[in-house]
């Protein structure tokens, strides 16, 4: 049977002569050549900053969530069910967290958070797989619904008068705080690198910098992050379970005939999805220690954004996640000169972009991307420094670039949000 669902599969693949595949081999060279991009931004703008343990630490920390909750919609997308009920999910999950987390430590709150963010995912399930609600319609109400359960609930059991809650710390917008969770420095390594990083050399001590974010106050949380991602590729692309569940998610009527019972594919895609979107959210509470009203602040959108950049596939919703966790590190440490040296970077980038559109005869496109390339040299030569607003906002900004940048080679499953009802292909 297998054979003839990776038939299927691929019956709905479009065919090639399109753009080339992006192979494993150009990928790391794309890496190599964004590090020294950075290592030369470094050089020429004096902007310590960009390259440091602290700016990529942050960065792998803000990374986390995101990634998460990006994760959670591959599962969901891939079978089929499109899931922007994602903000809801990890609301639902950070809000657990808290609840659970300053009773019982933050262990518990991992495990509350998944749990919270599987039932947001088990309400779109029932409202999509089966009654057939329209998958855009029910992800808005998980959304709707989440922000009010938790608001509800904060203040019913967070800021009641007199309550355990509130004498421990809490009120009607946070719970009370939790215990830490441990995270893990790697001894010798991490010290040597910092030493590496302070000598400013080219390339070495930046590579050094953002290698030591790896290896120092690491959380355990972040491990187990890496773990479900390579986990999901195994279980996804090498499992006959995950070859039925993509399956369902570009061919269910071809599926069904295989003997697929489509119906608890697309379950278990939404429950884990939405257990993952939970995880991300109770991350976000662990990290703070305590849940707050509003904590997830558009996330798990832009975690739908890293799904879409990463063309539904784990690696890349993982690079996705780290370019967007980049960005919002940055905006969390105030990086005002870290963005202005940024838009340099941005200027050389548009500057390729225009020469390759030349060479490709699309000269509007070029002239379009040359003219901003000016703009944003410009800007950096007459300014020292950006608006705090703007940093504020520059993850989103760079949800908009990278997504209008990334469409062109997009390739969802092609069942996607479509509906879906046992026995219609007799």
């Amino acid at each position: 049977m297998s054979t003839d669902l990776k038939t299927a599969t691929k019956l709905a693949v479009p065919g090639k002569g399109g753009r080339r595949k992006l192979t494993y081999p150009w990928i790391l060279l794309i890496i190599a050549g964004a590090l020294v991009a950075l290592s030369v931004l470094r050089a020429v703008t004096g902007t310590a900053d960009l390259t440091s343990t602290g700016q990529f630490g942050a960065a792998l920390s803000a990374a986390v969530p995101i990634g998460l909750a990006g994760l959670g919609g591959l599962w969901s997308e891939r079978a089929g069910v499109v899931n922007i009920g994602l903000e809801g999910m990890m609301m639902l999950g950070s809000f657990a967290a808290g609840w659970v987390g300053w009773q019982h430590g933050p262990w518990a709150a991992a495990l509350a958070g998944i749990i919270g963010g599987a039932l947001g995912g088990l309400i779109h399930a029932i409202a999509t797989v089966t009654f057939g609600v329209d998958h855009i319609v029910s992800g808005v109400a998980v959304n709707i619904l989440a922000l009010g359960a938790t608001q509800y609930l904060a203040t019913l059991w967070f800021g009641q008068e007199g309550s355990a809650a509130m004498l421990a710390g809490g009120n009607d917008k946070q719970s009370p705080p939790m215990a830490d969770m441990p995270s893990f420095t790697v001894p010798g390594l991490s010290d040597a690198l910092n030493s590496l990083e302070a000598h400013h050399w080219f390339l070495v001590s930046d590579l050094a910098g953002i290698l030591g974010a790896a290896v120092t106050n690491v959380s355990w949380l972040t491990l187990l992050t890496i773990a479900l991602f390579v986990g999901t590729f195994f279980v996804l692309w090498r499992s006959s379970f995950g070859l039925r569940l993509r399956s369902c998610g570009e061919a269910p009527i071809s599926a069904e005939s295989l003997g697929v019972n489509v119906y608890s594919y697309k379950y278990a895609a939404v429950l884990v999805s939405g257990a993952l979107a939970g995880l991300g959210g109770a991350f976000l509470s662990i990290g703070v220690h305590f849940y707050q009203d509003g904590q997830t602040g558009g996330r798990g959108y832009i975690g739908l954004a890293t799904m879409i950049f990463g063309n539904w596939r784990p690696g890349g919703v993982a690079m996705g996640a780290g370019l967007f966790g980049f960005m919002d590190a940055m905006q969390l440490r105030s990086g005002g000169p870290t963005v202005h040296a940024l838009l340099l970077g941005l200027a050389a980038l548009l500057a390729v972009i225009a020469l390759l559109k030349f060479r490709a005869a699309k000269r509007t496109q070029a002239a379009l991307s040359a003219v901003a390339a000016v703009v944003l040299i410009g800007w950096y030569f007459l300014a020292d420094t950006v608006p705090l607003e703007l940093v504020e906002a520059s993850p989103y900004i760079a949800t908009l670039l990278v997504l209008a940048l990334s469409a062109q080679r997009l390739r969802p499953p092609k069942a996607n949000g479509r509906p879906y009802r046992r026995g219609q292909g007799t």
